[in-house]
């Protein structure tokens, strides 16, 4: 089956499933961004993707699925600039790959600008830094 033929927006809870899943899967699988996880903070999969399952929801649908702060959990990490720019390059070709429309694009502008303000709350990026 060509996806590409089938592309739509996202709209439905199962389409951000298929999006948090395919967008982990190329993280587990990325020589950056894979020993963060599965090292360093041996991601609990099976915990972790419904969490953010909710995430997204919340922030693509209004849903307030989500309960939670994000940003303390990272601070943590040994993470930079580059882990930041992988992860905003991997969920976008993901979102690009299975998805296209309205959604599609405030999700990509949303991921884009979480690792923004992560990246600014962490001390690793300026308010010149930043794209507008």
């Amino acid at each position: 089956m060509d996806i590409t033929a089938t592309k739509r927006d996202i709209s439905t809870e199962e389409d951000v499933k298929l999006l948090v899943d395919t967008f982990y899967d190329s993280v587990n699988e990325d020589e950056l961004l894979s020993p963060i996880f599965n090292g360093f903070a041996q991601v609990n999969w099976q915990h972790h993707l419904p969490i953010m399952y909710n995430f997204w929801s919340s922030l693509i649908f209004g849903s307030m699925a989500y309960k939670g702060q994000p940003f303390p959990k990272h601070l943590r990490l040994p993470i930079q600039q580059e882990h930041f720019s992988r992860w905003v390059l991997l969920f976008t070709q993901t979102i690009d790959k299975l998805f296209e429309g309205t959604k599609a694009e405030e999700a990509k502008h949303k991921a884009k600008s979480i690792a923004r303000i992560f990246q600014m709350r962490m001390g690793l990026l300026s308010i010149l830094d930043q794209e507008t």
